[in-house]
């Protein structure tokens, strides 16, 4: 047994309940876990993980010290412990007894059985990884990577929470930080703390929102502005005043595809014409765990989904590298489920990104105006050599770094 887990264990027969949470949190960075779900039922509590952003079932507690745990987990985040009618929010530091630093992002929840507490684990000392780290390859790589070099413009970046958009635009930040230029970043919360960038945190119950700290950084004499989301009318009109007068704007929006986004955009009632003025890319991402590279075995592929991938592939664009000797193949892997040390049986390891690139260019940009359909937008841009989240997801399964259920798990097939 993992020593850590012993002493968690531990913890929890001997009623040591700040050694249980600390444990606990110390355990999940061994995991590599991202979240702590600490969740009352009806005769037990049960931590859980979500590593590889999959819970996992960790270990289970008796009711009767939850609430010093919770109490315990309010004291250091700065939480009212008195307070168990309404969810809260809060912040934490944490130092591991390794010397590690974490930020923990904590929140509670009022249930049926008692509080559920949920701590986010933010790793100080995680490096910031490369695009090619990321899994930003191809053709998707050398559009972003042009989109980023241009002097103005806004840089979007789209998908589900938890797709690892920000990573993005801190691997992007990262290229763009040099001694000549201000960056500027209106973040909620600042996750990452990078040396020569201004970072700085909103606060909405005093009406520090991101449309007004993104007004704000625009009288700091910036080149380049992050915004950490664009949610409504008022941040895009700002984002977009900003690229107008010579800024590059780099932010996240939620939307399912790159082309939905440019539909997104329009409905908040932003004109055609601002929008071809000013987006200089939009890029839709998502994760998918990493296939074991110790256990992974070879599979079968049913018909049905052979069909998808040969679609997929044909409509790849002919400039896209390729390994055609792994297309012929068409050879396929998938988790073994045997007893793997590495991964712990699970069959997957780590996570890396798909990544689908919309750049703007004068063909786009007509059908914008002219009010096409994101069918017909999609067809240009495949056309112009974007490669789908399926088709990138599709070619890192023939690569053996991801399996085609995964792919399919967050990719929409293109029949759909």
């Amino acid at each position: 047994m993992n020593p850590k887990l012993q002493a968690l264990q531990d913890a929890i027969v001997g009623g040591n309940i700040p050694q249980l949470v600390m444990n606990a949190v110390s355990y999940a960075i061994d995991l590599r876990s991202s979240d702590i779900h600490i969740e009352p039922q009806q005769s037990t509590i049960q931590i859980r993980y979500r590593v590889d952003g999959s819970l996992q079932r960790v270990v289970e507690y008796p009711p009767n010290i939850h609430p010093a745990v919770v109490s315990r987990i309010k004291i250091m985040s700065n939480l009212k412990i008195d307070e168990q009618r309404i969810p809260q929010d809060g912040r934490a530091q944490v130092t591991t007894q390794e010397g590690r630093e974490l930020d923990l992002r904590v929140s509670s929840l009022p249930t049926v059985n008692g509080e559920k507490m949920v701590m986010r684990l933010q790793d100080k000392s995680k490096e910031i990884p490369t695009f090619e780290k990321l899994g930003i390859t191809g053709s998707s790589l050398k559009q972003f990577t042009e989109a980023l070099n241009l002097p103005n413009g806004v840089l979007l970046t789209t998908g589900p929470t938890g797709s690892g958009k920000t990573t993005t635009l801190y691997a992007a930040l990262q290229t763009l930080n040099k001694p000549d230029v201000n960056i500027m970043t209106i973040e909620d919360p600042v996750e990452i703390q990078m040396n020569g960038l201004n970072q700085s945190q909103v606060h909405p119950d005093i009406d520090y929102n991101f449309a007004f700290g993104l007004r704000t950084a625009l009288r700091q004499d910036p080149d380049i502005i992050m915004v950490g989301e664009i949610r409504d009318r008022e941040t895009v009109d700002v984002a977009i005043e900003a690229s107008l007068t010579g800024h590059l704007v780099l932010s996240t929006i939620h939307t399912n595809s790159a082309v939905e986004t440019l539909t997104r955009i329009l409905n908040m009632g932003v004109p055609a014409f601002l929008m071809t003025a000013t987006i200089n890319a939009i890029m839709a991402q998502r994760l998918v765990r990493r296939l074991c590279d110790k256990c992974k075995v070879a599979t079968a592929v049913d018909e049905q989904t052979l069909e998808l991938v040969k679609r997929a592939l044909s409509h790849l664009h002919p400039d896209e590298p390729r390994d055609a000797a792994l297309i012929q193949a068409l050879k396929f892997y998938a988790p073994s489920g045997a007893a793997c040390d590495q991964c712990n049986g699970i069959g997957y390891y780590g996570r890396v990104g798909l990544y689908e690139v919309l750049k703007m260019n004068n063909a786009i940009r007509e059908l914008i105006l002219k009010n096409a359909s994101s069918m017909e937008i999609q067809e240009v841009a495949m056309k112009n050599g974007m490669v789908t989240l399926e088709q990138a997801g599709v070619l890192k399964a023939l690569s053996g770094i991801t399996s085609l259920e995964e792919v399919y798990s967050v990719a929409r097939p293109e029949s759909a």
